[in-house]
């Protein structure tokens, strides 16, 4: 099992949804979490249609998991972040999900409307790889070690 363990309270590994059209951003974030202690199965969409479609088990996502939280950019194809956030927190089931705001702006309204359509949490994109690397990092020991998430779906 390579060190790795699973979160307090969860028999199995976390689930993580990375919504997220940077192709060197997904290789950070995915760099991050495989130096982790965590075991985790991380997912990668990248864009907002294929966001919602991943959640709601349709298109060419059938049978996958639901995640135990969500990084979502802001500026996404197809469908923007605001868009996805606003239906996951309008859905009974997928708003239970913890939704963390990853993304490159500093733009008040931004940051204010993603608040307004019940993000977790918003944090702005390091640009140095270091500094990304500790923030992947913070959210995974955060979300997973010191947060008690409400359990899913037939767990």
């Amino acid at each position: 099992m390579n060190g790795q363990v699973f979160p307090t309270g969860l028999s199995r590994p976390v689930e993580i949804l990375l919504v997220e059209d940077s192709p060197a951003d997904v290789a950070l974030t995915k760099e991050a979490l495989l130096d982790s202690k965590l075991r985790n199965n991380l997912h990668v969409v990248t864009d907002g249609e294929a966001a919602m479609e991943f959640l709601r088990n349709e298109g060419c996502y059938p049978g996958v998991p639901r995640p135990d939280l969500i990084l979502l950019d802001l500026n996404l194809p197809k469908k923007n972040g605001r868009e996805v956030l606003s239906e996951i927190k309008a859905d009974p089931v997928l708003r239970l999900i913890p939704v963390v705001i990853m993304t490159v702006s500093q733009d008040e309204r931004d940051i204010v409307e993603s608040y307004r359509l019940h993000a977790n949490c918003y944090i702005r994109k390091p640009v140095k790889f270091g500094e990304f690397i500790d923030i992947v990092k913070s959210i995974e020991n955060f979300w997973f070690t010191i947060v008690t998430l409400p359990p899913g779906p037939g767990t």
